[in-house]
């Protein structure tokens, strides 16, 4: 008997259809064929541990599994459970009549437990678009399908509650993802920032410049000494920009979700910030990878802020890898088989020291740099790409006894409103 599962593969951040085609006939032993990578192939083994420890029968019999499309290279431990279900189903175990209703994408424990794989948002969004009844993921990925198909995923914690599911005698209306229960939950309240503005003392010009940069979406570059609060100011940054619209959100979460991360519950609104180390390589700022081509820094701080510290010392090739992306707000990355598009539309804010030693113009400390050293220092950023930078501050250490007698500032809250109320004028100027 020949049976058809519906999974899929993400390429970027759209979901492709993959079918699993299960037959089993006269002969010996179990084949997988369909350019599957070894996570695939070693699918085999866990398939069968499970379904034995949960008393199903194997057949003893000739299996064949096809991943179709064979042209496309499947990757992962996502086709676990498909493949488990198109044995059960092609020899007579459980019905096939609901198969092609519901895109399956899990990873399966030997003991029949399923565990989380990346892409849980482009395959509802697939399942969606097909006019499928819905998909079925593991419990943690398809949390983060709550906020967008509520009424569409399924969130399993084993394979008897997929089986449940496909056998539609029982009640599955408390598998929709809307009706599980997830750790952490009853932090659902939204947080701004890592650092509230009203915990930073002084630097008053520099906050002013920070929220005119928020208000229009500019870049920004600090600069200045050690200790002067370039780090705080940006970690700030990102609690007073608005919240995420719906599609944004949506958007922002495929990334995530493609990348194999999962955002906190309550953070659906809340815009990303990253913060790589300035040693990072070029593949993780921009993306990349070997076998699949996985979302970057830039993209991951897409609709967000990418703090860049220690600007002048990151490699040139990778500063400067950031010139297209700033410009298009996406990014293409191409191999020698694939060629995947991301979007990347981030705000940079990035910091750097005025010198090598870091000392240039400080009130408290003597600079030790040579004229020449501190020219090749600021050289590294060209000039294309500080086209592309909106704004500099300079910032200077705050004084002690200023910092002993000055009062705490404005809070992130009451800064963003009027961020908040900036970008609605320019919103309506444009219509």
């Amino acid at each position: 008997m020949l049976t058809y599962i519906h999974s899929a593969k993400c390429i970027g951040v759209q979901a492709v259809d993959v079918t699993v085609e299960v037959d089993i006939s006269s002969g010996i032993g179990i084949h997988l064929v369909g350019l599957a990578d070894a996570a695939v192939k070693e699918s085999l083994l866990r398939t069968i541990t499970a379904l034995t420890s949960l008393g199903f029968r194997v057949p003893g019999k000739k299996i064949v599994i096809n991943l179709a499309p064979a042209d496309i290279r499947k990757n992962g431990s996502g086709y676990d459970v498909p493949i488990a279900i198109g044995i059960l189903a092609a020899s007579g175990q459980i019905g096939a009549e609901r198969l092609d209703d519901y895109i399956i994408m899990e990873e399966l424990g030997l003991d029949g437990s399923v565990r989380a794989v990346p892409g849980a948002l482009p395959i509802a969004s697939l399942a969606e678009a097909q006019g499928k009844k819905g998909c079925i993921l593991p419990l943690d990925a398809a949390g983060l399908c709550r906020d967008y198909y509520p009424d569409s995923v399924y969130a399993v914690g084993n394979l008897m509650e997929v089986m449940q599911i496909l056998g539609g005698g029982e009640d599955t209306e408390k598998l929709l993802v809307k009706n599980r229960k997830y750790a952490g939950e009853e932090e659902s309240c939204e947080k701004l920032a890592e650092v509230d503005f009203s915990q930073i003392v002084g630097q008053e010009f520099a906050k002013r410049g920070l929220e005119i940069a928020a208000a229009g979406g500019h870049n920004l570059l600090m600069i200045g000494p050690p200790g002067s609060g370039k780090s705080s100011l940006a970690k700030a940054l990102a609690g007073i920009l608005p919240p995420l619209t719906p599609e944004e959100s949506l958007e922002t979460s495929k990334i995530y979700s493609v990348a194999g991360l999962y955002r906190n519950p309550g953070t659906a609104l809340s815009r990303p910030f990253r913060s790589p180390h300035y040693s990072a390589s070029i593949p993780a700022i921009i993306g990349g990878g070997s076998d699949s081509i996985l979302p970057g820094e830039i993209s991951l701080a897409h609709n967000g802020v990418l703090f860049l510290d220690e600007f002048c010392e990151a490699p040139k090739r990778v500063i400067e890898a950031l010139r297209g992306p700033m410009e298009d707000r996406q990014v293409t990355i191409s191999r020698l088989k694939t060629k995947v598009t991301y979007p990347a539309s981030f705000m940079l804010a990035a910091a750097a020291n005025p010198c090598p030693c870091g000392y240039l113009g400080d009130s408290r400390h003597v600079c030790t740099c040579k004229q020449r050293d501190i020219e090749n220092y600021r050289r590294k950023i060209s000039g294309p790409l500080m086209d592309r930078i909106d704004m500099q501050i300079n910032l200077a250490r705050v004084d002690f006894s200023e910092l002993k007698d000055k009062q705490a500032g404005e809070s992130s809250a009451v800064i963003r409103e009027r961020v908040v109320r900036a970008r609605q004028l320019q919103q309506a100027r444009l219509e």
